[in-house]
């Protein structure tokens, strides 16, 4: 029996060591966007196998045991435009689910997703034992089928707000067998960080380079900023409006971090600025505003602008200018 056990174990060896000597593919953006233009990395792997939560680069911008990475647009007016979502490699479409609203699981709750919390979403097979997964997708957006063959670069669906997710985005994994794969790490040993090598295109180099700190907005309104309010998409403000308000959001912010929003007229003048008070804890998310009457005299004409700065301990982390003209 002894001997019997060994030798049925051998055919599972081997066909371990093969998925581990396969060759990964190598992957294109799977999202039809510039990060760091009209989109942004919100969450990468969590590569800590413990309670604490590690990226590839010992930062924080992960959570508790996420698998992927999530590519976030900026806001529901984007999602509405419609942004594809794209086969990362060459392969087979395995498994498809649609059909499931776009809708915040804050209005749904958990319970209702039970088993359903990748939303609409497409499973493609890759040589060598991978697979890669999509979730989050667009209701009624799927463009492919299980059994058909696609090539990088193929449009499977649009980016949606479907399953277990508050904002519009693309989870996107990568996994051998049933391991998790890390795009930014591949063949790092588990639980470090630092190490292994990108599954990206060459060319994605830059413009996939890792921010400890990122804006995911920035720029002005006529109506009091909110989450709410800019998850939906914040209009232009015109000369009649009563108030004008510049504002920001910014993503993985760190505990200690100290948010500060100016907004400065034509002639450079301060019309209004906010300091925050130092964050307590790291934040997946933060916005800041700051905003003035319009003056008895109407609006100057000419060119507004808004500044955002971070700074932790007295040192600028992150900052962006942004204008617009009256």
């Amino acid at each position: 029996m002894r001997a019997f056990a060994v030798l049925c174990a051998l055919p599972l060896l081997a066909s371990s060591l093969a998925l581990a000597q396969s060759e990964p593919p190598t992957l294109v953006l799977p999202i039809q966007c510039r990060v760091g233009v009209d989109c942004e990395i919100q969450n990468y792997v969590d590569r800590d196998p413990g309670p604490g939560v590690k990226d590839y680069q010992c930062g924080t911008r992960s959570y508790q045991g996420h698998t992927g990475v999530d590519f976030r647009l900026p806001n529901l007016a984007k999602k509405n435009e419609g942004v594809a979502v794209l086969a990362a490699a060459a392969g087979r479409v395995l498994r498809v689910r649609d059909g499931l609203a776009d809708v915040s699981v804050r209005a749904t709750g958990t319970a209702a997703l039970e088993g359903r919390d990748c939303g609409n979403g497409v499973l493609i097979a890759h040589e060598g034992g991978f697979e890669t997964q999509y979730c989050h997708l667009a209701n009624g957006s799927i463009a492919v089928k299980p059994g058909v063959s696609v090539k990088a670069g193929d449009v499977i669906g649009r980016v949606g707000l479907s399953g277990r997710t508050e904002y519009p985005h693309l989870h996107f994994s990568v996994r051998q067998g049933r391991r998790v794969v890390d795009p930014f790490a591949y063949g790092a040993p588990e639980g470090e960080c630092q190490g292994g090598r990108s599954l990206w295109r060459p060319e994605l180099t830059q413009m996939l380079g890792y921010k400890h700190r990122s804006v995911l907005n920035a720029g002005f309104s006529s109506q009091r900023p909110s989450m709410t309010a800019i998850d939906e998409g914040l209009g232009a403000p015109a000369r009649d409006d009563a108030t004008l308000f510049a504002y920001a959001r910014g993503i993985g912010l760190k505990a200690g971090d100290v948010q500060t929003v100016t907004l400065k007229g034509p002639d450079g003048a301060v019309l209004a600025s906010n300091t925050a008070k130092p964050l307590r804890n790291d934040q997946a998310q933060s916005m800041i505003f700051a905003g003035v009457r319009r003056p008895s005299g109407g609006w100057t004409k000419g060119r507004y602008v808004g500044e955002y700065v971070v700074r932790q301990r007295e040192q600028t982390v992150l900052e962006q200018r942004f204008e617009f003209s009256l």
